[in-house]
């Protein structure tokens, strides 16, 4: 079983992707770690996000950078986005993510192009969102529990100009599958947002077991 699950920044994509990983025991990818790694490998080598030359010397990251808590700092997920809009870079990193995806048993994965490029064919498809208020002040705590302390407004703006770049872009925008199930944990708490996605997904294999019979 591959389980999809899109949606933008701070929505709560990656929670709830790791909690239906732990649920059901399969192996989880968060996808925006592999762009971290790369925007974070140009800007260690002093590079230009916006270069696609040096954004594609960026994928050939080690494993181990993504252990890096780095790579949750702000600075390199502004880099991640800018890299992630680039083609070649996009078309390097495929493979890695449609191996992941295809392993025996399944997989969940977490981004922001998983239902509607790098597994189109998921048995279940989420796609997270949330106000972007919401996740502007979900991000805001986050920053400030490692010790960043940057305006609500600042926050909100950043935001913004990523959900500008990340729909925008002619290279896998970020967009709903047209068959996932849209989930708002805008106004849901951290447990009733997991036991909606459980729900989303026991409805999907349901459905999928009525079919075959």
């Amino acid at each position: 079983m591959i389980i999809a699950v899109d949606g933008p920044a701070a929505s709560g994509k990656g929670t709830i992707a790791r909690a239906l990983a732990r649920h059901y025991g399969l192996p989880h990818l968060d996808t925006g770690l592999i762009y971290r790694a790369v925007g974070a490998s140009v800007l260690r080598e002093e590079g230009d996000p916006a270069s696609e030359g040096d954004a594609l010397a960026g994928c050939s990251f080690d494993d181990f950078l993504l252990e890096d808590p780095w790579l949750k700092s702000e600075e390199v997920g502004k880099a991640a986005s800018i890299v992630s809009a680039h083609p070649l870079v996009r078309k390097a990193l495929l493979l890695r993510q449609k191996k992941f995806a295809a392993q025996p048993g399944g997989a969940v994965l977490d981004g922001r192009d998983i239902g509607t490029v790098i597994a189109p064919e998921a048995e279940v498809k989420l796609y997270v969102k949330a106000t972007p208020m919401i996740r502007a002040q979900r991000r805001q705590l986050e920053q400030r529990k490692g010790g960043v302390f940057e305006s609500l407004d600042k926050v909100l703006a950043d935001i913004r100009a990523r959900d500008e770049r990340d729909t925008k872009r002619a290279e896998a925008p970020l967009r709903p599958a047209d068959d996932a199930v849209t989930l708002d944990t805008s106004f849901l708490s951290i447990e009733a947002a997991v036991q909606k996605a459980v729900g989303i997904v026991e409805a999907a294999k349901a459905k999928a077991t009525a079919e075959s019979e």
